[in-house]
């Protein structure tokens, strides 16, 4: 029993032991923590107190940083208020004297009003002075002022006006040979051209009284119903059809035709030939504008305007088909504009093939040719560079563009070429004859020459009787007198030449 008591006194011995050194082993640990607590707090006080010196002295430092700016931006705001008071200073003073300048203008209008009557009333008293002495109206002094003043600008003017278009014509004269000359080599055209008959061969004398009905009635209905005339003069076997309308003379023509060949001429076949007459003109003018486009290549014409190209083929000038000479100047106008480059091909060949179309219906309605064509070429829409060509193939208007400038020029090409136009021998050596003696009725005139079959009249004045702008009021004048008194297709340039020749001779 004492041996177990001892174990347990052992026992509880070596367990009050164990937990005293539990309790000295958990004291030291405790002891050990709180002091790493206690020093990670020093070290958190230490490293608070830093940031908050750092952040007193970066809070400092943007403190000074910004009242800086603002010290800047309070100057920049002092500058900008004085430099705006001084422009206000300024312009308040700028408007004071601009008040005294306007009242100061004002005065001097009103002064210079008043002026002006005292002026005006001494140009009258001096007008009426100046009557007096002078024995003139105020009219008759203003023309002679004028012609002084015309007189003494004239030189000078026609001496610019000569060194321009010298400049001009050396530059342009050899390029535009070349080009002339390359598009003619490379246009085959025919010598002479057709012209609408007006002549119908008959069979026989007998068909003659046929045609003419008894008591008239036949030739009267033919002439009513086709708006032409019939001649039946003594020429064998032959009846001429006159009249102004050209399409009308070729139905007429046609009709008549068609009666004589089926013998049977009453009032009900003449009115039954005329209708397909008619009929079969209509269908032949479609035909040749057809042509006339397929063979130029142009695509983008309407079928009405085609037609009024076909109705071109009834229509001549002087002998020239009007049709034929639009084609062949179509192709010389393409040619020129392909080698002279730089103008639309398209706008000169339909330029060139409407150039004379109002032709096609000034028959029918009033207007020069040029007129209606550009009334049909603004009808249908074409462009504004096809409607000066239209318009400036006469100079009736400036040219606007090359391709205006190339058809006018075709269309000299085509008119004036060797066997291109028809006329009889004596008209045309009155029509020249008329044309100079026109010219020659004229105060200084020396010799004159009617050229070009007459589409240009060339004037030598003296140059001791005339100086340069009397030689410009004669050319205006003789084509007035021209325009005036003689009837004559087309247009006729007026060329007006003054020179002075000096010679010497070294000896």
């Amino acid at each position: 029993m004492s041996s177990g008591i001892f174990i347990l006194v052992a026992l509880l011995a070596g367990l009050g032991l164990g937990y005293v050194l539990r309790r000295l082993q958990a004291s030291y640990q405790v002891g050990s923590a709180e002091g790493k607590v206690q020093k990670m707090l020093d070290e958190a006080k230490n490293k608070e107190k830093e940031l908050m010196l750092a952040a007193k002295t970066k809070a400092l430092e943007i403190t000074e940083e910004a009242k800086k700016q603002e010290k800047d931006f309070r100057d920049q705001i002092i500058k900008v208020e004085q430099r705006i008071e001084r422009k206000e200073n300024d312009l308040e003073r700028k408007f004071a004297d601009l008040e005294k300048k306007t009242q100061g203008l004002t005065q001097r209008s009103e002064a210079m009003k008043v002026k002006e009557d005292e002026i005006e009333q001494l140009r009258q008293q001096q007008v009426k002075k100046l009557e007096e002495v002078a024995g003139m109206d105020r009219e008759e002094a203003k023309k002679i002022l004028t012609e002084a003043v015309e007189k003494s600008i004239s030189d000078d003017l026609v001496d610019l006006t000569r060194k321009l278009q010298a400049k001009a014509m050396d530059e342009a004269d050899k390029v535009a040979r070349e080009i002339v000359a390359e598009a003619i080599e490379r246009c085959s055209a025919e010598v002479t051209t057709e012209t609408t008959t007006t002549y119908v061969q008959l069979p026989s004398e007998e068909m003659k009284g046929r045609i003419i009905g008894k008591e008239g009635r036949n030739i009267k209905a033919f002439e009513q119903m086709l708006g032409v005339e019939v001649i039946v003069d003594d020429t064998p076997d032959t009846v001429v059809i006159s009249g102004f309308n050209s399409i009308r003379r070729h139905v007429a023509k046609v009709a008549l035709e068609k009666l004589i060949k089926d013998g049977r001429i009453h009032p009900a076949k003449i009115e039954e030939a005329h209708a397909k007459a008619k009929e079969e003109i209509s269908k032949e003018i479609a035909e040749a504008g057809e042509q006339a486009v397929y063979e130029l290549g142009i695509t983008n014409f309407p079928p009405k305007l085609i037609y009024l190209v076909g109705r071109l083929k009834f229509r001549s000038s002087y002998g020239q088909n009007v049709l034929k000479h639009s084609i062949e100047m179509a192709k010389l106008a393409e040619l020129m504009a392909k080698e002279l480059g730089g103008a639309d091909v398209n706008i000169v060949k339909q330029g060139a093939l409407l150039h004379d179309i109002g032709k096609a219906l000034d028959q029918d309605m009033e207007g020069t040719h040029v007129e209606i064509g550009r009334e049909i070429a603004k009808k249908f829409g074409l462009s504004d560079k096809v409607i000066n060509a239209i318009e400036a193939h006469h100079e009736d208007v400036a040219h606007n563009s090359i391709e205006a400038v190339i058809v006018d020029a075709a269309d000299n090409i085509s008119g004036s070429r060797p066997g291109a136009r028809r006329e009889s021998f004596e008209q045309y050596i009155k029509r020249l004859e008329e044309l100079e003696n026109l010219a020659n009725s004229f105060k200084g005139v020396d010799k004159t020459y009617a050229i070009q079959g007459g589409r240009e009249i060339r004037i030598f004045v003296k140059p001791e009787e005339m100086d340069d702008w009397g030689a410009t009021k004669l050319a205006k004048d003789i084509a007035g007198r021209i325009q005036a008194e003689l009837k004559y297709p087309g247009e006729i340039k007026v060329h007006v030449i003054r020179e002075t020749r000096v010679m010497e001779y070294a000896r």
